[in-house]
């Protein structure tokens, strides 16, 4: 990804911005589809896992100086006293391996001049789509 963009949407090095998702060129993080759980009589069953290109940050800043993301993802969990902590884990990624960043909602196009797609007037049903 051009660094050019990332440093408009994440500003000058070393300002912290809020929650994305970055699509990199490689098999990073792997997810559940499920708990795991553990089943009678000791035997352990565990939810299958899915390599994912997809990282998700809490928390993203850019670095132009090393050409790279630094991202935080905080994840929280329960010690078997019951209280909860939260365990923050740092990454750092090459800018040249990042190909998609995703936000939520239409905030970032502002910061780029361009404008909200329009909304459709009217409903628009695929072929074969149940409508009533």
């Amino acid at each position: 990804m051009d660094s050019g963009l990332l440093k408009k949407l994440f500003g000058p090095s070393g300002q912290w911005h809020g929650a994305c998702v970055l699509m990199v060129d490689a098999d990073t993080t792997i997810k559940t589809m499920g708990p795991d759980s553990i089943g009678a009589g000791g035997s352990k069953a565990y939810s299958p896992r899915i390599p994912s290109g997809r990282v998700q940050c809490d928390a993203i800043c850019y670095h132009a100086e090393h050409n790279a993301l630094f991202t935080v993802q905080i994840a929280r969990a329960k010690q078997s006293t019951g209280e909860d902590i939260l365990i923050k884990t740092l990454s750092i990624l090459d800018v040249n391996h990042i190909v998609g960043v995703e936000f939520e909602g239409m905030a970032m196009l502002e910061l780029l001049g361009i404008d909200h797609p329009p909304v459709p007037d009217k409903p628009r049903y695929a072929a074969g789509t149940l409508v009533g």
